[in-house]
Parts: structure tokens; C-alpha cells; sequence
């Protein structure tokens, strides 16, 4: 537990204080948003807004990672004091998406236009970032013969009669995590919105990956533990990243003063699909993540609705917009989405827990 609360801490302490001297700096280099013509006309006023700040949250995750394995090393039990495998694979893929989105932020702003790279670009280096975590994330066995992760599809642990293979698990990789990049990156469009709603989900993450150490099969035989390969390193990754997006929330919130770009975007997307990947509950990350979810079918249904019919489901799409259309203030569209997204973690906690109630009781 205290390595969690160091990682949080030292997360929380950096990104607080580098946001705002990433303002300075992308200011003074005139790193600012560009915004889409079509949306909507309050958001002209944001032109301009630092944007990148997705690299606070990147290194205060990295900060509050390795300095809580420091910290431990000097007192803390052998188990606790050096990094994992699952933890280091989780923190590469979130990286590289991050960089993705870095190229991307930086295409748009040198070319002064709200497209950065073209769509053939970002999804090759999804795939590239995928592909590498994908093969990975099977290698490096413990001593129980347990991977980072399974062939198998999970929800809140392993469904032994849905496995993909090798080669299907790669595929299954490469969907799921272009599918909540890219879906964190929708929900990226109001103030704070997707800072806040990955704070809830990667804190719903820390306790269920807490809660898999404190009855993982590697430490106890009874009914009800789980197979999870490093929970507690896990534990230690979403609390860094929860306490790096609230210190940079504190920036970010209405009226923002920097955006966090697909920098940050397409890197928590990689990283809430790579927890859910590792702690084997991949389903159980569409209830946890359902403003995600909502925000990318939201989309899907507008251009599929409007190419069958040319008629407008939503007013405008992502969903939140649908709802600053309607005469809705942006702080109470953000606000109410935050509620949902709190609602949508409690639900995923209490399937969770639910769960290893009836398999602790079997």
C-alpha cells in the first residue's frame, strides 16, 4: 500500500508543478490549439490554448513510478522493490501512444490546421505500438509460469473457453487499443473532461489491481484468487497516472489553460487498455470506461445514420457537443459527464466485487 501512496504523491507533486511551466514554455513557442471549424462557435475563443500537455502527465506517471520503487528499495520487502515486467509493458505502450499523439499535436500546430498526421500515419503507429506490446506482454513468465497476459478473453478473470491463440490475441491487442485511444481521444473536447473521467477509471483501477494482490494465487490457495501475473506493480502504474491527471486537471479544468492534445489522449486510452489487458478484465473496462464507450458509438452512430439517410442523429457528435448545442454551459456538460463517469466506476467496482464474492463463496 505504501508504494502506491509514494507513486501517487510524487505523481501529484510533478505534474502540479510542471504544467505550468509547460504553459510558459508552449506559449512563448507558440504551441497552441487549433479548433475545427465545424464545431462549435464557443470553442473559437479557445484557439490558441497551450496545447501537449499530455507530456506532464506522461512524466509524472514515469516520476511516480520509479520513484516509488526507489523509495521502497531502501526499506520495502524483495516483492515490492523492483519494477515488473507488467508494469514496464503497460508504461512502453502508454509511452509510445503518447509519442504517437506528441508527432500528431506537433503536425497540427506547424501547419497551423486542426489535422496533424493523416489517418494511415496514426494507425500505423497504433499498430506499431500494439504489435510490440501485444508479443510482450506474452513473454516473460514468473516462477508460476504466468505471462503479463492471456490468450483468453476476461472479464473479471480469465474465460477459459473464449482463447484467441497467438496469432487471434495479437489481433484482439491491436482492436482494443486503437479502439480506447482513439476513444479517450473523443472525449477529449471539453475542459477537463477526459483529465477528469481517466482519473475515475485509472483510480477504479488501482483498487481492483490492489485488491488482485491481496488475493492473488501466487500468495494465497483459495477460492475466489486471481491470476494476474503483477498487481501490485500494476496498482503502483494507475495510481502514478490517476495522480498525474488530477495535478494536471488543476490546469486543465474550466476555463482551461492547456490542453492535454493527443499527447495525452491516445496515451491514457493505451494505458486503460493496457491495465484492463493485464489484470485480465477486458469486458469489464467497457462498463468502467462507458464514457468512453458512449462518446465513440456516439460517433460511429452519426456517420452511419447520416450516410444511410443524410439525416443527423445528434446535433453534433461526440455526445458532449450534442449537449452544448442544446443550450447546455460547457462546466454543466462536463460536470454531468463526470457524474456518469463516476456512476459507470462504481458499477464496473461492484460487478467486480460481486464476482469474487460468488467465486470466493463457490
Amino acid at each position: 500500500m505504501k508504494s502506491i501512496l509514494i507513486a501517487a504523491a510524487i505523481a501529484l507533486i510533478a505534474s502540479i508543478m510542471l504544467t505550468p511551466y509547460l504553459i510558459k514554455i508552449f506559449s512563448r513557442q507558440g504551441f497552441g490549439q487549433e479548433i475545427r471549424e465545424e464545431g462549435p462557435q464557443s470553442h473559437k475563443t479557445k484557439r490558441g490554448t497551450p496545447t501537449m500537455g499530455g507530456v506532464a502527465i506522461l512524466v509524472a506517471m514515469w516520476l511516480g513510478y520509479l520513484g516509488s520503487h526507489l523509495v521502497n528499495s531502501m526499506s520495502a520487502s524483495a516483492q515490492e522493490q523492483t519494477p515488473t515486467a507488467s508494469g514496464l509493458l503497460v508504461l512502453l505502450l502508454t509511452t509510445s501512444l503518447g509519442v504517437v499523439g506528441f508527432l500528431d499535436d506537433f503536425i497540427k500546430i506547424r501547419k497551423q490546421r486542426n489535422l496533424g498526421l493523416n489517418k494511415t500515419a496514426k494507425l500505423v503507429g497504433q499498430f506499431v505500438a500494439t504489435i510490440i506490446f501485444a508479443v510482450l506482454v506474452m513473454q516473460f513468465p514468473n516462477k508460476d509460469g504466468l505471462t503479463p497476459a492471456s490468450v483468453n478473453l476476461s472479464f473479471v478473470r480469465d474465460i477459459a473457453v473464449v482463447s484467441f491463440g497467438v496469432i487471434g490475441f495479437v489481433v484482439f491487442c491491436y482492436a482494443a487499443i486503437s479502439a480506447w485511444s482513439n476513444a479517450v481521444n473523443l472525449t477529449d473536447g471539453l475542459d477537463g473532461l477526459a483529465g477528469g473521467t481517466s482519473a475515475m477509471v485509472l483510480g477504479t483501477y488501482v483498487v481492483i489491481s490492489f485488491w488482485q494482490f491481496r488475493y492473488n494465487c501466487s500468495n494465497l490457495l483459495v477460492a475466489g484468487c486471481y491470476d494476474v501475473r503483477d498487481p501490485l506493480d500494476l496498482a503502483v502504474v494507475a495510481a502514478a497516472a490517476m495522480a498525474g491527471c488530477i495535478g494536471f486537471l488543476w490546469w486543465n479544468a474550466a476555463p482551461a489553460k492547456i490542453f492535454m492534445g493527443d499527447t495525452g489522449s491516445l496515451a491514457l486510452g493505451g494505458l486503460v487498455a493496457g491495465l484492463s489487458i493485464t489484470t485480465r478484465t477486458e469486458l469489464l473496462m467497457v462498463v468502467i470506461g462507458g464514457i468512453f464507450v458512449v462518446e465513440a458509438l456516439s460517433v460511429v452512430l452519426q456517420v452511419a445514420v447520416f450516410r444511410t439517410s443524410r439525416r443527423r442523429l445528434f446535433r453534433m457528435a461526440p455526445f458532449h457537443h450534442h449537449f452544448e448545442l442544446a443550450g447546455w454551459a460547457e462546466t454543466t456538460v462536463i460536470i454531468r459527464f463526470w457524474l456518469m463517469a463516476g456512476m459507470c466506476c462504481m458499477l464496473g467496482l461492484g460487478l467486480f466485487y460481486s464476482e469474487w464474492l460468488t467465486a470466493a463463496g463457490s
